[in-house]
């Protein structure tokens, strides 16, 4: 199915009326929201919800969690990253989100919407406006307010049917062949379900403590606490107060190292691994030896869950009810800001390691790292831009790869403008993030505002690599929009440097062989691209080492050479994959298809072509308008629509563009097929 929703995690129990409610309610309208106190189960109901409805949306079902959002302003890209619209035009996001629904068929889940109520009812009025054929689900704490919106309040677990079935598997699983024949025991499991008011987080709180209790002892426990707030003449407590109660209640149940630990970890937006736990929870009296221990012990509590993350290390992570608690607790300790300022110095180090690792082997790696800590990158950025101005400006700019070679790149000039907003005089960091700022304006096709940041990043150049980085924003710039000779002058001074192989020399490199090929020097910007393409090579890089294999395919086929183009075309292919550049896919895919076209696999030619333009669609200004790139994407039209005919050729274009991304590489990648097979 199309759709990226997510695994269920742990069983589903009881809900049947609700989900049938939910069934009928998305079957009539085009908004609904589940609403109700934190930890009741909305999440969990969505998905199994939507997860049944799949078959009737034939464009997807898409979920988007926003709890790790806290900037209103990224809500549009934080959705469009889930459609994989990496929009790299100078529209909004939520332009070219609404521009990627249009005529689309689909669900889309917004889980965790009450700390975004306005943005998110915005959102989606434009979306449902653009696109007739969507159906939004959203969860939330209270209504979003929308006149189209219907609500269905979602009410605990009835006490004595699916809450004690719940409390009983739980308990199963903390304590395996626990058995509830005894008539006490049974009646202790009530009376925790009673307790607790059916609320299944509190539940799932309350079995995590069968590893260290007996049911009953946790029933005499739970009760003392309760009859205490009776006592203080809380007679009925509301069911959110009943959840705060029970993660209260946890909580004083926790050893004071546990306590600490949950407060200071509550700073992650998103996952975290052992390693970052023991960098922000260490202090005081908890030395780094010990986190691992503590963490334990919060996994066991189930305050913390784990998961296997795709890198294959293990992943944690606090669900926002009992992340929130940690963060009350935090403040209440004084150590908010301090764990907020050690967070950021963290991520700030780790944007800086990955810029250091970018052009090497640990690339991959790197990407897939900070893929992982988007959210907490995101936290961190907001937090020095609001205390510390010159680290935001060091930490934006350090992260120029993440915005101008992984699809972020709305979202890294939103910031670096920001940044160097709060900067605006000289500084150690103002010519890195001057020459990022104008690499985002660039890849946008904004080359007026790219090239005069260009000129700037020279003037503020402090050392040969920042005049290399600069020289190729300044050629780049001039070489797009058709001239290639100034753009060739202008890089061969800046080559005249003998400084080694660096991201700079790269770049201009690079940019120095499309000049070449544009200038019909075909042989030379060969030669050129093989060399660049060995140094990368030798050095286990992806990035540049694709771009360098477009230009040999490039070379190949403007020499009659097509098969070679297509070889190289899917290398290119392979390599921008790994990485999600969605940009470097668009133009792979529209240079294979050419390539193909010249063999004489028209059809294959003219399904790549829809492919390419979906694809384009999801980056924004198709060939971001240069002459060239738009040259070779013409060329293999023209040649798969002679051999073809209309008829033909349009049919095969269009299951091009029905065709999935990752099928259409997966089928390219693995080279010619027959004609019609």
């Amino acid at each position: 199915m199309v759709g990226n929703l997510p695994a269920e995690s742990t069983s589903f129990i009881g809900r049947s009326g609700e989900l049938a409610t939910l069934d009928g309610l998305l079957e009539r309208h085009r908004l609904v929201t589940v609403t109700g106190p934190g930890g009741v189960g909305k999440s969990r109901l969505a998905l199994r919800a939507a997860r049944r409805t799949e078959q009737r949306y034939p464009d997807g079902v898409w979920w988007v969690e926003l709890s790790p959002l806290r900037d209103r302003d990224l809500l549009a890209a934080t959705v469009a990253d889930a459609f994989d619209v990496t929009d790299q035009s100078l529209r909004t996001a939520c332009e070219a989100l609404c521009g990627r629904l249009a005529g689309q068929h689909a669900l889309l889940v917004l889980d965790t919407c009450e700390h975004l109520i306005s943005a998110c009812g915005h959102l989606i009025g434009e979306l449902l406006q653009a696109s007739p054929g969507l159906t939004v689900l959203a969860t939330s704490r209270q209504p979003l307010g929308r006149p189209q919106e219907r609500v269905l309040p979602l009410e605990p677990l009835p006490v004595a049917g699916a809450a004690l079935t719940l409390f009983k598997e739980r308990a199963v699983e903390a304590v395996p062949h626990l058995s509830f024949d005894d008539p006490a025991r049974a009646a202790a499991a009530a009376d925790v379900c009673h307790r607790l008011d059916g609320i299944p987080l509190a539940l799932e709180l309350a079995g995590a403590r069968l590893k260290t209790w007996t049911v009953e002892q946790l029933a005499t426990r739970l009760g003392s606490r309760f009859d205490v707030l009776a006592d203080t003449g809380v007679a009925a407590l509301p069911r959110h107060q009943t959840l705060r109660t029970a993660i209260g209640w946890s909580h004083e149940l926790c050893e004071p190292l546990e306590r600490l630990l949950w407060a200071r970890l509550s700073v992650f937006a998103g996952g975290f691994d052992l390693a970052a736990a023991q960098e922000i929870g260490a202090g005081g009296p908890l030395p780094a030896c010990a986190v691992e221990q503590v963490l334990a012990g919060l996994v066991d509590k189930s305050v913390v869950r784990t998961r296997l993350a795709p890198s294959g290390r293990l992943s944690h992570r606090m669900l926002d009810t009992i992340r929130e608690y940690g963060l009350r607790w935090l403040d209440e300790l004084g150590e908010s800001h301090e764990a907020a300022d050690r967070h950021a110095r963290r991520l700030r180090r780790v944007a800086r390691e990955a810029e250091a690792a970018w052009m090497g082997p640990g690339q991959l790696d790197g990407h897939r790292r900070l893929e992982a800590e988007h959210a907490d990158l995101r936290t961190a950025l907001e937090h020095l831009l609001a205390t510390d101005p010159e680290a935001a400006l060091d930490m934006a700019g350090s992260l120029w790869f993440v915005w101008f070679c992984c699809g972020r790149v709305r979202e890294g000039r939103g910031y670096l403008q920001r940044a160097l907003d709060g900067c605006p005089g000289p500084g150690p960091h103002r010519a890195a993030a001057v020459w990022a700022l104008g690499m985002c304006a660039f890849l946008q096709g904004d080359f007026v505002i790219s090239q005069r940041l260009g000129e700037e990043a020279s003037r503020a150049a402090r050392d040969p690599e920042q005049r290399l980085r600069a020289a190729y924003l300044y050629g780049g710039s001039v070489l797009m929009p058709g001239d290639p000779e100034r753009a060739l002058d202008i890089l061969d001074a800046a080559l005249a440097q003998d400084t080694g192989f660096s991201p700079g020399r790269a770049l201009c490199a690079l940019a120095r062989i499309y000049a070449l090929t544009n200038l019909e020097r075909h042989t030379e910007a060969s030669a050129e691209a093989v060399r660049l393409r060995d140094e990368c090579a030798a050095r286990d890089e992806r990035w540049m080492r694709a771009y360098a294999d477009y230009m040999l395919a490039a070379g190949a086929l403007a020499l009659g050479r097509p098969a070679e183009a297509a070889a190289h075309a899917r290398a290119m292919l392979a390599g921008k994959r790994l990485l999600h550049d969605r940009f470097g896919i668009a133009m792979g895919l529209d240079l294979l298809a050419c390539a193909v076209a010249a063999q004489g696999e028209s059809e294959d030619g003219a399904l790549l072509l829809g492919v390419g333009q979906e694809c384009w669609r999801t980056v924004g200004r198709a060939q971001m308008g240069a002459p060239e790139l738009r040259a070779v994407r013409r060329q293999g039209e023209r040649r798969a629509r002679a051999a073809l005919g209309d008829g033909a050729y349009d049919s095969a274009f269009g299951r091009g563009v029905a065709t999935g991304l990752d099928d259409a590489l997966s089928l390219a990648l693995k080279g010619p097929r027959r004609q019609g097979g």
